[in-house]
Protein backbone atom coordinates (compact mmCIF):
# COMPACT_ATOMS: atom_id res chain seq x y z
CA UNK A 1 0.00 0.00 0.00
CA UNK A 2 2.65 2.28 1.18
CA UNK A 3 4.75 1.89 -2.46
CA UNK A 4 1.37 2.61 -4.50
CA UNK A 5 1.05 5.53 -2.83
CA UNK A 6 4.54 6.99 -3.88
CA UNK A 7 3.73 5.36 -7.36
CA UNK A 8 0.40 7.50 -7.53
CA UNK A 9 2.18 10.49 -6.99
CA UNK A 10 4.69 9.81 -9.38
CA UNK A 11 4.23 7.59 -12.13
CA UNK A 12 0.42 7.98 -12.26
CA UNK A 13 0.54 11.23 -13.72
CA UNK A 14 3.22 11.29 -16.02
CA UNK A 15 1.37 10.54 -19.15
CA UNK A 16 -1.01 13.66 -18.65
CA UNK A 17 1.89 16.03 -16.89
CA UNK A 18 1.71 18.67 -19.66
CA UNK A 19 -2.06 19.04 -19.62
CA UNK A 20 -2.10 18.99 -15.73
CA UNK A 21 0.26 21.45 -15.61
CA UNK A 22 -1.06 23.56 -18.10
CA UNK A 23 -4.63 23.47 -16.36
CA UNK A 24 -3.11 24.06 -12.94
CA UNK A 25 -0.97 27.38 -14.13
CA UNK A 26 -4.54 28.73 -16.21
CA UNK A 27 -6.26 28.45 -13.22
CA UNK A 28 -4.48 30.03 -10.82
CA UNK A 29 -3.25 32.81 -13.35
CA UNK A 30 -7.04 33.65 -13.71
CA UNK A 31 -8.83 33.08 -10.68
CA UNK A 32 -8.18 34.79 -7.20
CA UNK A 33 -10.58 31.40 -4.73
CA UNK A 34 -12.15 33.22 -2.19
CA UNK A 35 -14.99 31.18 -1.35
CA UNK A 36 -14.22 27.82 0.53
CA UNK A 37 -17.29 24.70 0.70
CA UNK A 38 -17.88 22.11 3.59
CA UNK A 39 -17.09 20.13 0.22
CA UNK A 40 -16.13 20.02 -3.30
CA UNK A 41 -18.32 17.25 -4.57
CA UNK A 42 -21.39 16.31 -3.49
CA UNK A 43 -22.43 12.54 -3.85
CA UNK A 44 -25.75 11.21 -3.29
CA UNK A 45 -25.05 8.03 -2.80
CA UNK A 46 -28.26 6.02 -2.09
CA UNK A 47 -27.95 3.09 -4.46
CA UNK A 48 -31.96 4.40 -6.96
CA UNK A 49 -33.82 1.16 -6.90
CA UNK A 50 -37.26 3.00 -7.64
CA UNK A 51 -37.91 6.85 -8.89
CA UNK A 52 -35.86 8.52 -6.11
CA UNK A 53 -35.70 12.46 -4.79
CA UNK A 54 -32.84 12.62 -2.59
CA UNK A 55 -31.23 15.45 -1.05
CA UNK A 56 -28.11 16.92 -0.11
CA UNK A 57 -26.73 20.03 1.47
CA UNK A 58 -23.30 21.53 1.82
CA UNK A 59 -21.85 24.94 3.13
CA UNK A 60 -20.51 28.25 0.79
CA UNK A 61 -18.11 29.93 3.52
CA UNK A 62 -16.48 33.34 3.11
CA UNK A 63 -13.83 33.21 5.45
CA UNK A 64 -12.50 37.00 4.71
CA UNK A 65 -13.34 40.33 6.88
CA UNK A 66 -15.65 41.66 4.17
CA UNK A 67 -18.76 40.85 2.86
CA UNK A 68 -18.88 38.56 -0.26
CA UNK A 69 -21.44 39.01 -3.48
CA UNK A 70 -21.83 36.04 -5.83
CA UNK A 71 -23.80 34.77 -8.70
CA UNK A 72 -24.94 31.09 -8.14
CA UNK A 73 -25.79 29.05 -11.06
CA UNK A 74 -26.81 25.21 -11.80
CA UNK A 75 -24.58 24.47 -14.67
CA UNK A 76 -26.75 22.45 -16.89
CA UNK A 77 -29.56 24.66 -15.74
CA UNK A 78 -33.65 23.51 -16.52
CA UNK A 79 -32.72 20.43 -18.07
CA UNK A 80 -30.38 19.53 -15.18
CA UNK A 81 -31.55 16.44 -13.61
CA UNK A 82 -30.54 18.76 -10.47
CA UNK A 83 -32.28 21.79 -8.60
CA UNK A 84 -30.88 23.85 -5.97
CA UNK A 85 -32.58 25.83 -2.95
CA UNK A 86 -30.60 28.76 -1.48
CA UNK A 87 -31.65 30.99 1.49
CA UNK A 88 -35.25 29.29 1.26
CA UNK A 89 -35.59 29.77 -2.65
CA UNK A 90 -35.88 27.02 -5.28
CA UNK A 91 -34.29 27.83 -8.91
CA UNK A 92 -31.46 27.07 -10.87
CA UNK A 93 -29.73 30.68 -10.97
CA UNK A 94 -29.42 33.43 -8.40
CA UNK A 95 -28.11 36.80 -8.45
CA UNK A 96 -26.32 39.29 -5.88
CA UNK A 97 -26.07 36.64 -3.06
CA UNK A 98 -24.74 38.08 0.21
CA UNK A 99 -22.51 36.08 2.63
CA UNK A 100 -21.56 37.97 5.03
CA UNK A 101 -18.33 38.26 6.07
CA UNK A 102 -16.67 35.25 8.07
CA UNK A 103 -19.89 33.94 7.85
CA UNK A 104 -21.51 31.10 5.46
CA UNK A 105 -24.81 29.63 3.81
CA UNK A 106 -26.33 26.63 3.02
CA UNK A 107 -27.33 25.21 -0.45
CA UNK A 108 -29.52 22.10 -0.62
CA UNK A 109 -29.04 19.86 -4.16
CA UNK A 110 -32.02 17.97 -4.62
CA UNK A 111 -31.39 15.62 -6.96
CA UNK A 112 -34.78 13.60 -9.19
CA UNK A 113 -33.74 10.15 -11.07
CA UNK A 114 -35.47 7.47 -12.48
CA UNK A 115 -33.76 4.42 -12.37
CA UNK A 116 -35.40 2.24 -14.45
CA UNK A 117 -34.91 4.79 -17.44
CA UNK A 118 -32.14 3.40 -20.17
CA UNK A 119 -31.84 6.74 -21.56
CA UNK A 120 -30.32 8.48 -17.68
CA UNK A 121 -26.23 7.93 -17.83
CA UNK A 122 -25.14 5.83 -15.28
CA UNK A 123 -23.85 8.98 -13.11
CA UNK A 124 -25.42 12.05 -13.45
CA UNK A 125 -23.25 14.88 -12.84
CA UNK A 126 -23.62 18.63 -13.23
CA UNK A 127 -22.00 21.56 -11.23
CA UNK A 128 -23.24 24.34 -9.07
CA UNK A 129 -21.11 27.78 -10.61
CA UNK A 130 -19.60 30.24 -7.99
CA UNK A 131 -19.09 33.73 -9.88
CA UNK A 132 -18.55 37.55 -9.59
CA UNK A 133 -15.58 40.10 -10.76
CA UNK A 134 -12.95 38.01 -9.04
CA UNK A 135 -13.57 34.43 -8.95
CA UNK A 136 -14.92 31.75 -10.95
CA UNK A 137 -15.66 28.56 -8.19
CA UNK A 138 -17.22 25.75 -8.96
CA UNK A 139 -18.71 22.78 -6.77
CA UNK A 140 -19.38 19.05 -8.45
CA UNK A 141 -22.73 17.12 -8.24
CA UNK A 142 -22.44 13.35 -8.39
CA UNK A 143 -25.47 10.66 -8.60
CA UNK A 144 -26.32 7.37 -9.69
CA UNK A 145 -28.42 7.67 -12.70
CA UNK A 146 -29.63 3.73 -12.98
CA UNK A 147 -28.97 0.82 -10.48
CA UNK A 148 -25.76 -0.87 -10.41
CA UNK A 149 -23.07 -1.13 -8.20
CA UNK A 150 -20.66 1.96 -8.04
CA UNK A 151 -16.90 2.21 -7.74
CA UNK A 152 -16.88 5.53 -6.14
CA UNK A 153 -13.35 6.93 -4.67
CA UNK A 154 -12.42 7.56 -0.78
CA UNK A 155 -8.63 8.67 -1.40
CA UNK A 156 -6.68 11.30 -3.11
CA UNK A 157 -3.29 11.66 -3.83
CA UNK A 158 -2.27 14.91 -6.05
CA UNK A 159 -4.80 15.12 -8.63
CA UNK A 160 -5.43 11.24 -8.78
CA UNK A 161 -9.03 9.99 -7.22
CA UNK A 162 -9.03 6.45 -6.20
CA UNK A 163 -10.37 3.52 -4.51
CA UNK A 164 -8.30 0.14 -3.63
CA UNK A 165 -10.76 -2.42 -4.44
CA UNK A 166 -8.53 -5.42 -4.01
CA UNK A 167 -6.16 -4.54 -1.26
CA UNK A 168 -3.06 -7.22 -0.83
CA UNK A 169 -3.86 -10.89 -0.25
CA UNK A 170 -7.48 -9.99 -0.92
CA UNK A 171 -9.11 -11.34 -3.79
CA UNK A 172 -12.70 -9.67 -5.16
CA UNK A 173 -15.06 -10.94 -7.61
CA UNK A 174 -17.06 -8.60 -9.57
CA UNK A 175 -20.01 -10.22 -10.65
CA UNK A 176 -22.66 -10.11 -13.84
CA UNK A 177 -26.11 -9.20 -11.81
CA UNK A 178 -25.89 -5.43 -12.66
CA UNK A 179 -23.32 -3.25 -14.12
CA UNK A 180 -20.64 -1.95 -12.26
CA UNK A 181 -19.54 2.13 -12.78
CA UNK A 182 -16.08 3.53 -11.85
CA UNK A 183 -16.19 6.69 -10.78
CA UNK A 184 -12.21 7.85 -11.18
CA UNK A 185 -9.83 5.14 -10.34
CA UNK A 186 -10.45 1.58 -9.70
CA UNK A 187 -7.23 0.27 -8.10
CA UNK A 188 -6.30 -3.64 -7.73
CA UNK A 189 -2.95 -3.23 -5.47
CA UNK A 190 0.25 -5.61 -4.92
CA UNK A 191 -0.63 -8.81 -4.38
CA UNK A 192 -4.09 -8.27 -4.74
CA UNK A 193 -6.43 -9.97 -7.24
CA UNK A 194 -9.63 -9.04 -9.21
CA UNK A 195 -11.82 -11.58 -11.03
CA UNK A 196 -14.70 -10.59 -13.14
CA UNK A 197 -17.35 -12.54 -14.63
CA UNK A 198 -18.82 -13.66 -18.11
CA UNK A 199 -20.81 -10.97 -19.19
CA UNK A 200 -20.34 -8.24 -16.94
CA UNK A 201 -20.40 -4.74 -18.14
CA UNK A 202 -17.77 -2.57 -16.73
CA UNK A 203 -18.40 1.30 -17.12
CA UNK A 204 -15.97 4.27 -16.49
CA UNK A 205 -16.50 7.76 -15.89
CA UNK A 206 -14.76 10.52 -17.70
CA UNK A 207 -10.68 10.52 -17.08
CA UNK A 208 -11.27 7.07 -14.56
CA UNK A 209 -9.72 3.55 -15.39
CA UNK A 210 -9.12 0.24 -14.00
CA UNK A 211 -5.37 0.12 -12.24
CA UNK A 212 -3.75 -2.98 -11.54
CA UNK A 213 -0.66 -1.99 -9.94
CA UNK A 214 2.73 -3.80 -10.16
CA UNK A 215 2.37 -7.61 -8.92
CA UNK A 216 -1.54 -7.35 -8.97
CA UNK A 217 -3.97 -9.71 -10.53
CA UNK A 218 -6.34 -9.38 -13.34
CA UNK A 219 -8.10 -12.34 -14.69
CA UNK A 220 -11.31 -11.79 -16.64
CA UNK A 221 -12.94 -14.62 -17.59
CA UNK A 222 -15.51 -13.63 -20.47
CA UNK A 223 -17.40 -16.04 -23.04
CA UNK A 224 -18.46 -16.33 -26.72
CA UNK A 225 -21.74 -15.78 -25.23
CA UNK A 226 -21.06 -13.50 -22.86
CA UNK A 227 -18.44 -11.21 -23.13
CA UNK A 228 -17.13 -8.77 -20.46
CA UNK A 229 -17.52 -5.11 -21.85
CA UNK A 230 -15.14 -2.57 -20.83
CA UNK A 231 -16.85 1.23 -21.79
CA UNK A 232 -17.80 4.84 -20.96
CA UNK A 233 -20.28 5.89 -18.66
CA UNK A 234 -22.03 7.63 -21.33
CA UNK A 235 -24.39 5.08 -23.26
CA UNK A 236 -26.58 7.50 -25.14
CA UNK A 237 -26.22 6.84 -28.82
CA UNK A 238 -24.70 10.33 -28.90
CA UNK A 239 -21.64 9.43 -27.11
CA UNK A 240 -20.69 6.20 -29.37
CA UNK A 241 -18.13 7.96 -31.22
CA UNK A 242 -16.52 10.07 -28.21
CA UNK A 243 -13.54 8.03 -28.39
CA UNK A 244 -11.87 8.86 -25.64
CA UNK A 245 -14.85 8.60 -22.42
CA UNK A 246 -12.50 7.33 -20.08
CA UNK A 247 -8.62 6.66 -19.63
CA UNK A 248 -7.43 3.08 -19.84
CA UNK A 249 -6.78 -0.13 -18.32
CA UNK A 250 -3.45 -0.44 -16.62
CA UNK A 251 -1.15 -2.76 -16.30
CA UNK A 252 2.10 -2.95 -14.34
CA UNK A 253 4.56 -5.48 -13.92
CA UNK A 254 4.38 -8.74 -11.96
CA UNK A 255 6.58 -11.77 -11.32
CA UNK A 256 3.71 -13.89 -9.86
CA UNK A 257 0.91 -14.17 -12.26
CA UNK A 258 -0.08 -14.01 -15.75
CA UNK A 259 -2.80 -11.14 -16.28
CA UNK A 260 -5.57 -13.26 -18.42
CA UNK A 261 -8.20 -11.08 -20.24
CA UNK A 262 -10.95 -13.93 -22.35
CA UNK A 263 -13.58 -12.41 -24.53
CA UNK A 264 -13.18 -8.63 -23.41
CA UNK A 265 -14.75 -5.73 -25.62
CA UNK A 266 -12.85 -2.53 -24.12
CA UNK A 267 -13.96 0.91 -26.08
CA UNK A 268 -14.15 4.41 -26.57
CA UNK A 269 -11.14 4.58 -23.92
CA UNK A 270 -8.06 7.19 -24.42
CA UNK A 271 -5.85 4.03 -24.66
CA UNK A 272 -7.80 0.27 -24.55
CA UNK A 273 -5.12 -1.57 -22.90
CA UNK A 274 -2.01 -0.44 -21.47
CA UNK A 275 0.85 -2.58 -20.36
CA UNK A 276 3.46 -1.11 -18.57
CA UNK A 277 6.44 -1.44 -16.16
CA UNK A 278 6.61 1.20 -13.51
CA UNK A 279 9.73 0.40 -11.71
CA UNK A 280 11.68 -2.77 -13.41
CA UNK A 281 12.04 -2.50 -16.66
CA UNK A 282 13.79 -6.22 -17.55
CA UNK A 283 11.39 -8.04 -18.88
CA UNK A 284 12.70 -11.04 -18.60
CA UNK A 285 12.16 -10.80 -14.46
CA UNK A 286 8.17 -10.22 -15.55
CA UNK A 287 4.94 -12.54 -16.89
CA UNK A 288 3.22 -11.84 -18.84
CA UNK A 289 -0.63 -10.28 -20.17
CA UNK A 290 -2.27 -12.68 -22.14
CA UNK A 291 -5.77 -11.51 -24.19
CA UNK A 292 -7.54 -13.91 -26.08
CA UNK A 293 -10.81 -14.15 -27.86
CA UNK A 294 -11.12 -9.85 -27.53
CA UNK A 295 -12.22 -6.78 -29.36
CA UNK A 296 -10.17 -3.62 -28.49
CA UNK A 297 -11.68 -0.13 -30.60
CA UNK A 298 -12.51 2.77 -31.26
CA UNK A 299 -9.81 4.58 -28.96
CA UNK A 300 -8.79 7.95 -29.10
CA UNK A 301 -5.39 7.14 -28.89
CA UNK A 302 -3.80 3.50 -29.00
CA UNK A 303 -6.09 0.37 -28.72
CA UNK A 304 -2.90 -1.78 -27.52
CA UNK A 305 0.39 -0.06 -25.91
CA UNK A 306 3.03 -2.17 -24.23
CA UNK A 307 6.46 -1.03 -22.62
CA UNK A 308 8.64 -3.05 -20.82
CA UNK A 309 6.23 -5.41 -20.95
CA UNK A 310 5.34 -8.80 -22.18
CA UNK A 311 1.73 -9.63 -24.32
CA UNK A 312 0.17 -12.47 -25.89
CA UNK A 313 -2.87 -12.34 -28.16
CA UNK A 314 -4.81 -14.75 -29.86
CA UNK A 315 -8.03 -14.18 -32.15
CA UNK A 316 -8.28 -10.75 -31.00
CA UNK A 317 -9.95 -7.47 -33.86
CA UNK A 318 -8.02 -4.50 -32.72
CA UNK A 319 -9.63 -1.72 -34.75
CA UNK A 320 -10.65 1.52 -35.93
CA UNK A 321 -8.45 3.34 -32.96
CA UNK A 322 -7.78 6.97 -34.15
CA UNK A 323 -3.77 7.34 -33.94
CA UNK A 324 -2.05 4.18 -33.08
CA UNK A 325 -4.09 0.23 -33.19
CA UNK A 326 -0.97 -1.76 -31.30
CA UNK A 327 2.79 -0.10 -30.19
CA UNK A 328 4.75 -2.42 -28.69
CA UNK A 329 8.04 -0.67 -26.75
CA UNK A 330 10.79 -3.80 -25.37
CA UNK A 331 9.63 -6.53 -24.32
CA UNK A 332 8.14 -10.07 -25.38
CA UNK A 333 5.68 -10.21 -28.06
CA UNK A 334 3.31 -12.81 -29.69
CA UNK A 335 0.38 -12.30 -31.68
CA UNK A 336 -1.30 -15.11 -33.43
CA UNK A 337 -4.75 -14.73 -35.27
CA UNK A 338 -4.82 -10.96 -34.73
CA UNK A 339 -7.19 -9.08 -36.86
CA UNK A 340 -5.33 -5.36 -36.55
CA UNK A 341 -7.36 -3.22 -38.74
CA UNK A 342 -7.57 0.55 -39.34
CA UNK A 343 -9.59 2.53 -42.23
CA UNK A 344 -10.29 5.92 -39.33
CA UNK A 345 -7.79 8.09 -41.71
CA UNK A 346 -5.40 7.74 -39.39
CA UNK A 347 -1.67 9.14 -39.48
CA UNK A 348 0.36 6.46 -38.28
CA UNK A 349 1.22 3.11 -39.03
CA UNK A 350 -1.58 0.73 -37.24
CA UNK A 351 1.33 -1.49 -35.73
CA UNK A 352 5.40 -0.61 -34.21
CA UNK A 353 7.72 -2.08 -32.21
CA UNK A 354 10.50 -0.38 -30.92
CA UNK A 355 13.11 -0.78 -28.76
CA UNK A 356 12.51 2.08 -26.42
CA UNK A 357 10.36 4.75 -25.28
CA UNK A 358 10.76 7.51 -22.90
CA UNK A 359 9.86 8.48 -19.12
CA UNK A 360 9.72 11.39 -17.17
CA UNK A 361 12.19 10.72 -13.99
CA UNK A 362 13.44 12.22 -10.71
CA UNK A 363 17.03 13.41 -11.14
CA UNK A 364 19.60 13.39 -8.15
CA UNK A 365 18.67 17.27 -8.16
CA UNK A 366 15.04 16.50 -7.24
CA UNK A 367 14.65 17.75 -11.17
CA UNK A 368 12.21 16.16 -13.50
CA UNK A 369 13.82 15.04 -16.78
CA UNK A 370 12.72 12.50 -19.83
CA UNK A 371 14.71 9.76 -20.15
CA UNK A 372 15.11 6.87 -22.52
CA UNK A 373 14.28 3.56 -21.20
CA UNK A 374 16.17 1.05 -24.04
CA UNK A 375 15.96 -3.06 -24.14
CA UNK A 376 15.45 -5.42 -26.92
CA UNK A 377 11.98 -5.86 -28.60
CA UNK A 378 10.88 -9.36 -29.61
CA UNK A 379 7.81 -9.80 -31.94
CA UNK A 380 6.50 -13.29 -33.69
CA UNK A 381 3.38 -12.57 -35.56
CA UNK A 382 1.40 -15.25 -36.81
CA UNK A 383 -1.60 -16.15 -38.95
CA UNK A 384 -2.56 -12.21 -38.31
CA UNK A 385 -3.55 -9.56 -40.52
CA UNK A 386 -1.98 -6.07 -40.20
CA UNK A 387 -4.10 -3.89 -43.01
CA UNK A 388 -6.16 -0.61 -43.15
CA UNK A 389 -6.08 2.28 -45.72
CA UNK A 390 -2.47 3.82 -45.04
CA UNK A 391 -0.16 4.22 -48.43
CA UNK A 392 2.59 4.25 -46.74
CA UNK A 393 1.94 0.84 -45.19
CA UNK A 394 0.21 -0.23 -41.57
CA UNK A 395 3.51 -1.32 -40.03
CA UNK A 396 6.95 -0.08 -38.76
CA UNK A 397 9.64 -0.04 -36.53
CA UNK A 398 11.28 2.25 -34.20
CA UNK A 399 14.99 1.82 -33.13
CA UNK A 400 17.87 3.38 -31.61
CA UNK A 401 21.38 1.98 -30.69
CA UNK A 402 21.91 -0.03 -27.81
CA UNK A 403 19.03 -2.79 -27.97
CA UNK A 404 17.83 -4.77 -31.06
CA UNK A 405 14.34 -5.49 -32.67
CA UNK A 406 13.78 -8.85 -33.56
CA UNK A 407 10.25 -9.29 -35.43
CA UNK A 408 8.62 -12.41 -37.79
CA UNK A 409 6.20 -12.49 -39.38
CA UNK A 410 4.87 -15.62 -40.68
CA UNK A 411 1.44 -16.63 -42.90
CA UNK A 412 0.35 -12.89 -42.43
CA UNK A 413 -1.32 -10.32 -44.51
CA UNK A 414 -0.04 -6.88 -44.12
CA UNK A 415 0.12 -3.95 -46.07
CA UNK A 416 3.76 -3.00 -46.38
CA UNK A 417 5.26 -1.55 -49.21
CA UNK A 418 8.18 -4.15 -49.60
CA UNK A 419 8.79 -7.07 -47.65
CA UNK A 420 11.90 -8.64 -46.55
CA UNK A 421 13.44 -11.78 -44.59
CA UNK A 422 11.57 -10.71 -41.68
CA UNK A 423 8.24 -12.01 -43.88
CA UNK A 424 7.90 -15.48 -44.37
CA UNK A 425 4.99 -16.69 -46.68
CA UNK A 426 3.24 -13.34 -46.43
CA UNK A 427 0.85 -11.46 -48.43
CA UNK A 428 0.37 -7.71 -49.07
CA UNK A 429 -3.43 -7.90 -50.32
CA UNK A 430 -6.48 -6.96 -49.29
CA UNK A 431 -8.00 -8.98 -47.06
CA UNK A 432 -10.97 -8.78 -48.26
CA UNK A 433 -13.44 -8.21 -45.12
CA UNK A 434 -17.25 -8.06 -44.99
CA UNK A 435 -17.42 -4.51 -44.51
CA UNK A 436 -14.31 -2.21 -43.47
CA UNK A 437 -16.36 0.67 -42.28
CA UNK A 438 -18.79 -1.05 -40.12
CA UNK A 439 -15.39 -2.85 -38.55
CA UNK A 440 -17.20 -6.50 -39.17
CA UNK A 441 -14.03 -8.71 -39.96
CA UNK A 442 -15.66 -11.32 -40.77
CA UNK A 443 -14.24 -12.77 -44.53
CA UNK A 444 -15.74 -12.61 -48.03
CA UNK A 445 -15.94 -16.03 -49.98
CA UNK A 446 -12.74 -14.41 -51.60
CA UNK A 447 -10.51 -13.61 -49.38
CA UNK A 448 -6.98 -14.67 -49.51
CA UNK A 449 -7.17 -15.11 -46.03
CA UNK A 450 -9.26 -18.18 -46.28
CA UNK A 451 -6.73 -21.68 -45.87
CA UNK A 452 -3.64 -19.43 -45.82
CA UNK A 453 -2.51 -19.75 -42.19
CA UNK A 454 -0.10 -22.22 -40.93
CA UNK A 455 -1.10 -25.00 -38.62
CA UNK A 456 0.11 -26.19 -35.28
CA UNK A 457 -0.34 -22.94 -33.30
CA UNK A 458 -3.30 -24.96 -31.12
CA UNK A 459 -5.92 -22.61 -31.73
CA UNK A 460 -9.13 -24.46 -32.77
CA UNK A 461 -11.71 -21.58 -32.76
CA UNK A 462 -11.90 -18.42 -33.94
CA UNK A 463 -12.93 -15.23 -32.11
CA UNK A 464 -16.33 -16.03 -32.14
CA UNK A 465 -16.03 -19.58 -30.67
CA UNK A 466 -16.38 -21.04 -34.23
CA UNK A 467 -14.20 -23.90 -35.33
CA UNK A 468 -11.59 -24.01 -37.90
CA UNK A 469 -10.94 -25.91 -40.54
CA UNK A 470 -7.76 -28.10 -41.26
CA UNK A 471 -6.19 -25.26 -42.71
CA UNK A 472 -6.64 -22.50 -40.66
CA UNK A 473 -7.69 -19.09 -42.14
CA UNK A 474 -5.28 -15.81 -41.60
CA UNK A 475 -7.17 -13.37 -39.00
CA UNK A 476 -9.31 -13.21 -35.74
CA UNK A 477 -12.57 -15.06 -37.46
CA UNK A 478 -12.67 -17.97 -39.84
CA UNK A 479 -14.63 -18.12 -42.85
CA UNK A 480 -18.12 -19.03 -43.01
CA UNK A 481 -21.18 -18.47 -45.32
CA UNK A 482 -23.12 -15.48 -43.86
CA UNK A 483 -25.98 -17.67 -43.19
CA UNK A 484 -23.82 -20.02 -40.51
CA UNK A 485 -22.28 -16.39 -39.54
CA UNK A 486 -22.78 -15.88 -35.42
CA UNK A 487 -24.43 -12.40 -34.78
CA UNK A 488 -21.13 -10.05 -34.10
CA UNK A 489 -23.96 -7.96 -32.18
CA UNK A 490 -23.29 -11.01 -29.54
CA UNK A 491 -19.72 -9.79 -28.96
CA UNK A 492 -19.99 -5.52 -28.89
Amino acid sequence: MLQLLRHIGYFFWLPFCVLALCTQCNRHNTLEEKLTFSSDTVYFDTVFTTVSTVTRNFRVINPTDEPMTVNIRLAGGPQSYYNINVDGQAGYEFHNVEIPARDSLFIFVRALINPTDQNTPYLVTDSILFSNDHILQQVQLVAFGQDAHFILPDHTSGSMRYRIVAHEHEVTHWTNDKPWVIYDWAVVDSLGQLIIDPGTRIYVHKAGGLWIYRDGNLQVNGTAEEPVVFAGDRREPFYASDYAQWSRIWINESSHQDNVLNHVVITNAAIGLQCSAITDYNTSHHNKTIVNNSIIHNNADVGVLVRAANLEMNNCQVSSNQNYSVVMQVGDFNLNHVTVANYSGHQNPSMVVGNFFDVVTLNANGEYETVYMIGDANLNCRNSIVYGNRSDGEFATSTIQGAAVNYSFQNCIVRKNEFDNHFVLCLNKDPKFVNNYEQDYNLKEDSPAIDAGMTGLGITTDLLGRLRNGVPDIGAFEYYPATDMKSRLSIR
